[in-house]
């Protein structure tokens, strides 16, 4: 087995892909003429944005909408940078509500957290050092 994806569900699949595209640079493979999926090149494994509508037929007794909770959902998406302070304000100028601000951690790792306008809990982090 591989990891293959992971698929975000939001309100707006366009612009959740414009948002990512312009505040963590991932350019856009993908959007379905339907505009309710859409996908963004980010390397080996592929971020996935799908409409509610989606998950409604998918899932018969509902979901949590990340947009519409006032706190971030129990999981993140993490993406790697060497440049942490950077690409925390490139996301909060962008439009991200900051959740921590960038922070050593103790086993030496630089950490932020930010929440997209879709909902979408995202940590800036460094490589950890093993």
């Amino acid at each position: 087995m591989k990891f293959g994806y992971t698929i975000i569900y939001v309100p707006d699949v366009a612009a959740s892909l414009s948002f990512f595209e312009r505040a963590f640079g991932f350019p856009i493979r993908f959007l379905h003429e339907s505009k309710t999926y859409g996908e963004l090149d980010t390397g080996d494994t592929t971020l996935s944005f799908a409409a509610h509508e989606l998950a409604d037929m998918n899932f018969g007794s509902g979901h949590v909408q990340a947009s519409s909770s006032s706190l971030p959902l129990g999981m993140e998406v993490a993406f790697v940078t060497d440049d942490v302070a950077a690409a925390h304000a490139k996301a909060v100028s962008e439009g991200a509500s900051e959740l921590s601000a960038p922070s050593a951690k103790p086993w030496g790792q630089m950490v932020s957290y930010v929440r997209c306008p879709d909902g979408t809990l995202v940590e800036l982090c460094t490589p950890v050092q093993g």
